[in-house]
């Protein structure tokens, strides 16, 4: 809480001063060096960020609220100073200091009053309460409107602002703060020193003592073993520690004795450098030579769609919004439009439709605004040869130079180009003609295997309309049916996005429409039979070779049409059993260079690159169960690209952690749906500065492993994550409380989940602390054992319980290997003061396999200092043996989890193991139990230690002949395997 100065005049009234700040001022800005500048500021309406206007920084102009650290009224600063001492009246002036390097805003206004309004707003808005609901609360609690409170008043506050104290202490604190001559009333200034008080931290303040020799702050050199020791961090100088001082200390007098106190210490802890995502990390960190297909890329599905798949806006303006938030591939479908301008919409529905002239134009402006890195565009073509013509005219006219790949450098014959070589360029993901074509051929044919084709036919809207009467029709009621779709998702668990049946759902919707129509009198009018039936037949199975303006088809019956689909594989039955083609120029064809689109039955294994596999959902998830270790082969020489199954109508988004346990590179997701998966999507891609582009775990680019096995990787040592759950600050209602804010205080519960490879994928919680949303106390241990932690999500949730259920507050999610040791706080996403506190600890443990070589090392190190004693008196112990990464450790033994009466039912005891038990773990994850969301959830069982004096048996022996990872010839025989799957 900022250091409030106590003025003379009566108190404002807070709620105008928020109206004038909003409404804006003309202010002189004055610059270094430079004349003053008018500028109109304004408090944006959710009163977070200061803004101002004109500027050449447009969106960037801002100052966020949270960041002031102080604010000072009159000529103070330094750029204050340096103006002659008459030029302007100091009551007028007001200085603005905010940032990590404590920039300076110096402000000038046409009167005193206006100064006074700003300064008082700021004040208030950075004491703590800048939520709007807060400040409403604190006007309904001053009833009179005299700017003071008394202490009932303050108790209203207090229970609108999450926070249960016994009132007692409360009114201690108040008759503490309540300083001036009207004795039983705060005024705003007194009430900001009650509220400091009660937000004392007294997990900070405890450890701030634990390095401090129980003083009340810290010196430099305990500042510095601080972050040493708890943080973890390298190369810790006395001038960083200086620099800390001076950017997070509130004492002046703390300044010049070069002391943290407890303030400057809360400040540094809850500042980005105590985040728990690695500071590092915002920046590109990995290597960004290798091949495209040793990387995750960032992908949206049908991105120009501003809602569900069925009736929503297409707009120009998402394209500008993925690809600044790091999407790095796009995709455009585009269809025949009037006078010969190709459009961009989604097929067979009722969307509407963009140019896709603008299309280009937006992605040319905003494609490497953010980074450099390429922008794969995936171009579904469904165009006539004339209008693909024109696609091609604009791909080059637009993005000239971008689409020019001949200076790529591709390193080794046959090898996919890398992100650093192919900065700055687009890349055509489409059809390309065959190679047997001579160049001098103009168009040829191509398979047609695309997303839009997943639409099974029977639910594609193909209707012809006499006039408008019927599409208003059939408009309203397919928008009525998407509602309710609507709100069963809404009313669903947030954590089970697949818990409804959309294919139901649509079928339903598409039955009763037909009904509907079967019964609408206007189609039953003389002269709009023959609509009707139109209308009926087009809704109903099309036939096999369908002509139309804008597209040839040809098909090719190459599998029994009277397959079972029911049996092993029958959702991979209709990959070859319509065959359909569709005409393609050369011009567009020459545009694709690394990016070739193939169906599954095209796929050729002849050592080329380039082709990228696009697969729905629903057939990915099969070859993903079926063949997993092939698919991965697959990824490590080709593209893959997932997309959403067609039956998502309201554009809810799959799981995409299977596709990339797999090696799938291009999952592309909906990215106007917020939620879990796109959470986790954007947890995923956060990490390497938000490029776009993630590198894959090793093991995923060389030999292939079982991603659903129980121990996976037994050669590597896995990751034990034990993380102390400490305490929760500002935690708010949930949004969708029964009750809303009138409601009880919340009783807040933290669960941690860990997401990955199915052996790893596991949730724990804490107790439930009841009536406490403000500061919350836990202090709970949750120990976690990841073994692959390259691709391991850690995401935090904090829930309410409620006797009947619990309802969500918030979430984090980060990359496993974005975490950072030491004590951290974890902001939730979206919510600006909510947090928890953490501790964070990273051990290295062995698996099994890993220990038998440790121990046949060990006993061949026996061996040979036995032959050595031979020949000398005192041989020395064997460097390997000294150097042992095996330690041994005690078991922890099962934790007794404490949780009060009113706590949920737990889906499993959680048990803590140590190094003994942790490598004898079973491999099959069969005796472990998985909740309804597929999450694995372990059961308490007996664990048998091995003894480090345990000799070597048959076991250990027969590990020498375990193979580490494939032969080509194993690789060789999988790839051709997979192959013929597809």
């Amino acid at each position: 809480v900022a250091d409030l100065e106590f003025y003379p005049n009566p108190e404002p009234d807070f709620e105008r001063c928020m109206s004038v700040m909003q409404s804006g001022t003309q202010m002189i800005k004055l610059k270094r060096g430079t004349k003053g500048l008018v500028r109109l500021f304004y408090l944006d309406e959710h009163r977070t960020r200061l803004r101002w206007r004109p500027s050449r920084k447009s969106e960037k102009a801002k100052i966020l609220i949270d960041s002031i650290y102080k604010v000072t009224e009159g000529r103070q600063s330094e750029i204050f100073h340096r103006q002659a001492e008459g030029n302007f009246d100091p009551s007028c002036c007001f200085t603005i200091y905010h940032g990590n390097h404590m920039e300076s805003l110096d402000l000038i206004t046409s009167n005193p009053e206006e100064a006074r309004t700003w300064i008082t707003g700021l004040k208030y808005l950075m004491a703590g309460i800048s939520d709007e609901d807060s400040l409403q609360t604190f006007e309904e609690a001053d009833k009179n409107g005299d700017g003071l409170l008394n202490i009932e008043e303050i108790h209203q506050l207090m229970h609108k602002l999450n926070v249960n104290l016994p009132r007692r202490k409360v009114r201690q604190m108040f008759q503490e703060a309540d300083t001036d001559e009207n004795q039983g009333t705060l005024t705003f200034e007194e009430f900001c020193v009650f509220y400091k008080m009660m937000s004392l931290r007294r997990d900070l303040y405890l450890l701030l003592l634990s390095y401090s020799d129980k003083k009340d702050h810290l010196t430099v050199e305990e500042l510095a073993q601080f972050l040493k020791v708890e943080q973890k961090m390298n190369n810790v100088t006395t001038d960083y520690c200086l620099d800390i001082i001076k950017k997070f200390e509130v004492s002046e007098e703390n300044k010049l004795k070069n002391v943290l106190g407890i303030e400057g210490f809360t400040n540094f802890m809850r500042s980005p450098a105590c985040d728990i995502f690695n500071p590092l990390h915002h920046e590109v960190y990995q290597d960004m030579d290798q091949p495209l297909c040793n990387y995750y890329i960032a992908s949206s599905h049908n991105t120009y769609l501003t809602g569900d798949q069925l009736l929503s806006q297409s707009k120009v303006d998402m394209y500008a919004r993925v690809l600044q938030e790091g999407c790095r591939c796009v995709e455009v479908d585009c269809w025949d439009g009037p006078d010969g301008e190709p459009v961009v919409h989604h097929g067979y529905t009722l969307t509407s439709k963009i140019l896709f002239r603008d299309v280009v134009e937006t992605i040319n402006k905003h494609a490497f605004v953010k980074n450099e890195f390429p922008v794969i565009l995936s171009i579904e073509n469904h165009c006539s040869i004339q209008q693909q013509r024109k696609i091609a005219q604009y791909l080059k006219g637009i993005f000239r130079d971008k689409l020019d790949l001949s200076s790529v450098d591709t390193g080794e014959c046959k090898q996919l180009p890398s992100p650093q070589s192919l900065k700055g360029k687009i890349l055509v993901k489409g059809k390309k003609l065959p190679y047997h074509l001579g160049d001098d051929a103009e168009e040829g044919e191509v398979s047609d295997e695309d997303s839009a084709d997943e639409i099974e036919d029977e639910c594609k809207f193909k209707l012809h309309y006499n006039n408008g009467t019927t599409e208003h029709q059939v408009e309203s009621f397919i928008r009525k049916k998407l509602e309710s779709l609507l709100k069963e998702s809404q009313i669903r668990d947030k954590e089970d996005p697949d818990s409804f049946t959309v294919r139901a759902l649509l079928k339903a919707t598409h039955e009763g429409l037909n009904a509907h129509l079967k019964q609408s009198p206007d189609v039953k009018e003389s002269g709009k039979k023959s609509h009707g039936r139109s209308l009926m037949t087009n809704f109903g199975k099309h036939k096999k070779t369908t002509k139309s303006r804008s597209k040839s088809y040809s098909t090719d019956d190459e599998e029994d049409t009277q397959q079972n689909p029911g049996k092993e594989g029958g959702q991979l039955y209709r990959l070859g059993r319509r065959r359909k083609t569709m005409k393609l120029c050369r011009e567009l064809s020459d545009l694709v260079v690394y990016t070739n689109s193939v169906a599954a039955q095209d796929i050729v294994d002849d050592g080329t690159t380039g082709n990228v596999l696009s697969f729905s959902e629903t057939r990915a998830h099969q070859v993903v169960q079926q063949k997993s270790e092939q698919f991965m082969i697959y990824n490590q020489k080709q593209l893959t690209r997932i997309y959403p199954s067609a039956y998502r109508i309201d554009s809810s988004n799959f799981n995409p952690l299977p596709y990339w346990n797999s090696g799938c590179q291009l999952v592309a997701l909906n990215y106007q749906s917020e939620g879990r998966m796109m959470q986790l999507n954007r947890a995923k891609f956060k990490t390497n500065g938000n490029c776009g582009y993630v590198l894959k775990p090793q093991q995923m680019c060389k030999g292939t492993f079982n991603p659903f096995s129980g121990d996976p990787l037994p050669a590597n040592p896995k990751k034990q994550l034990i993380l102390k759950v400490i305490s929760g600050q500002q935690l708010p209602k949930p949004p969708d409380s029964m009750f809303g804010d009138r409601g009880e205080i919340i009783d807040p519960f933290v669960e941690v989940e860990i997401i990955g490879l199915p052996v790893d994928c596991c949730k724990d919680q804490t107790r439930v602390v009841d009536d406490n949303g403000f500061n919350p106390v836990w202090e709970e241990t949750l120990t976690f054992t990841v073994h692959m932690p390259e691709i391991a999500l850690v995401r935090f949730l904090v829930w309410d319980h409620d006797p009947i259920g619990r309802d969500f507050v918030g979430q984090r999610t980060v990359t496993f290997s974005s975490l950072v040791p030491g004590y951290r706080h974890v902001y939730l996403e979206g919510l600006t003061e909510a947090s928890i506190f953490v501790h964070i600890t990273i051990n290295e443990i062995y698996g099994k396999l890993l220990t038998r070589w440790h121990f046949l090392n060990l006993w061949l190190n026996r061996q040979l200092q036995g032959l050595k004693g031979l020949f000398n008196k005192n041989p020395r112990h064997s460097s390997s043996e000294n150097n042992s990464h095996y330690v041994r450790k005690r078991s922890i033994g099962d934790r007794i989890l404490r949780r009060t009466a009113s706590a949920p039912a737990k889906g499993r005891k959680k048990s803590k193991m140590g190094f003994q038990e942790m490598v004898e773990i079973k491999d099959s994850v069969s005796e472990a139990t998985r909740d309804q969301d597929g999450v694995l959830r372990r059961t308490t069982r007996s664990l048998q230690a091995r003894p480090v004096s345990m000799p070597s048996d048959r076991n250990l022996l027969g590990a020498l002949s375990l193979p580490l990872s494939e032969t080509a010839k194993d690789i060789e025989g999988k790839e051709n395997s997979l192959g013929k799957m597809l």
